[in-house]
């Protein structure tokens, strides 16, 4: 049977990683695609190091649109990355009839309906598992494996980098800040680790799991992200007396009233498999009516666990190269042309309307009456108390640390409380809140 003909659009680690394991297991892959698949064509604007790489039976170019103009090319892979001339390259794409793998979550999560749209369109498939948690097969997971169930949320740890830096902070003690040296040092974070640590990354990949699970269109400039720049390592070591580890999760849950889709630090109790996640590994658990919940582990980037994802959809793609394109998955799993968004779809809620339960850190004065005080704004607020830990105050000091665990209530009425607080004189120092998920 004639091959299927890739061309790849930029040959860094996803590339290069690609083209190996291809080459290494091309049998294996054949046999599970069905026919042969083989890289023919690449675009690099390093030519002679692309032609090093791949050798001289692959035609190297330094213009990506030859890749998308040869008639022969049946899937373009995109790993260019970022918004710009990568969003072009894959409308271009499409628009030649070209089936589409790409990698670049960023994209995907702010410009993805109007790429799918375009895609529907031309009936061609746009396929992205590596674009989520690496090596994971998250994607496939909650179009295909769990389409019997209604999900109801979905939390993952999505960013290697940042769950590295906490692992290291709670083993070895360290400051953010010397953490965020050593990961850089050996290469988990960039230069500017800014969409890393402020949980942008994260988002985006939390944006494209609520769209598959939920139905619903990416809608990245609804989700709330917070990083964890301003966690400290006391607040890792209070977490742990109290039975808890701090991880940032990508959280998207179903309510009543609509949709959370949410990135922050969270407190997991540690006796939860994804609270023991540790290093640059990542996570995803799933909760569904039919299945339960479900966790899937794994590397969440890298050369060969990202390409692994990659060759996973070539040979999607390569399976369903010639269905009728109204037959096949959809790409958020979901026909468009049966869905009314007016009456159909839950809204993504504000953080202000989101329901969870908190940790709070207050630096206050080490005198009588301020307990009562603090409890006096929970009560007014009807915000209930799971767990109080106040550390006795050093010889000489005459101010101490309040540790208090709520109880579930909504955003909105916690920040008021953290506001009245915030407030009293015996109050000394900004108050530390960090949500906390049970995942049960």
């Amino acid at each position: 049977m004639k091959p299927i003909q890739v061309g790849l659009l930029g040959i860094g680690t996803v590339g290069s990683g690609t083209f190996e394991v291809l080459k290494r297991n091309q049998e294996e892959i054949q046999r599970r695609a069905g026919r042969p698949i083989q890289v023919t064509m690449v675009a690099d604007l390093d030519t002679a190091r692309a032609q090093a790489i791949v050798g001289s039976a692959v035609k190297v170019v330094n213009d990506a649109r030859q890749v998308i103009a040869n008639p022969d090319i049946d899937i373009v892979v995109e790993l260019i990355g970022g918004y710009g001339i990568a969003k072009q390259l894959v409308l271009e794409a499409i628009a030649a009839g070209k089936h589409v793998v790409t990698a670049n979550k960023a994209l995907l999560a702010v410009h993805g309906t109007e790429i799918f749209a375009a895609a529907h369109k031309q009936g061609v498939m746009v396929a992205f598992e590596a674009a989520v948690a690496g090596g994971i097969p998250i994607i496939k997971a909650l179009r295909e494996g769990l389409s019997a169930n209604r999900i109801h949320w979905v939390a993952g740890i999505i960013n290697g980098t940042t769950n590295f830096i906490l692992s290291e902070m709670r083993d070895k003690g360290l400051a953010f800040g010397d953490v965020l040296k050593q990961a850089q040092a050996l290469g988990y974070a960039e230069a500017d680790p800014t969409f890393d640590i402020e949980g942008v990354d994260a988002a985006h990949k939390a944006t494209i799991m609520a769209a598959i699970a939920f139905g619903v269109p990416v809608q990245f400039d609804k989700a709330y992200v917070e990083g964890i720049t301003k966690l400290e390592a006391q607040d890792i070591r209070y977490a742990e007396q109290l039975g808890y580890r701090i991880k940032l999760l990508g959280i998207s849950k179903r309510t009543a009233t609509g949709i959370e889709l949410r990135v922050h630090p969270c407190l997991v109790p540690a006796k939860r498999l994804i609270a023991n996640v540790e290093g640059a590994m990542n996570a995803v658990m799933v909760q569904a009516d039919a299945v339960g919940t479900t966790l899937y582990y794994g590397k969440g980037a890298g050369s060969e666990p990202t390409a692994s994802a990659v060759i996973a959809d070539l040979v999607d793609v390569t399976r369903l190269h010639t269905a009728d394109p109204l037959n096949r998955v959809p790409h958020l799993a979901f026909q468009p042309e049966t869905f009314d968004q007016a009456k159909d779809q839950l809204p993504v809620l504000p953080m202000q309307q989101v329901v969870t339960s908190y940790y709070l850190r207050l630096r206050v004065a080490d005198q009588a009456g301020v307990l009562a005080q603090i409890t006096g704004i929970f009560a007014q607020a009807s915000i209930s108390i799971d767990a109080v830990l106040q550390r006795e105050a050093g010889e000489g000091e005459n101010q101490t640390d309040l540790i208090i665990l709520t109880h579930d209530c909504v955003e909105a009425k916690m920040n008021q409380a953290i506001a009245q607080m915030q407030q009293l004189s015996t109050v000394l120092a900004p108050i530390t809140r960090i949500r906390k998920e049970e995942l049960n």
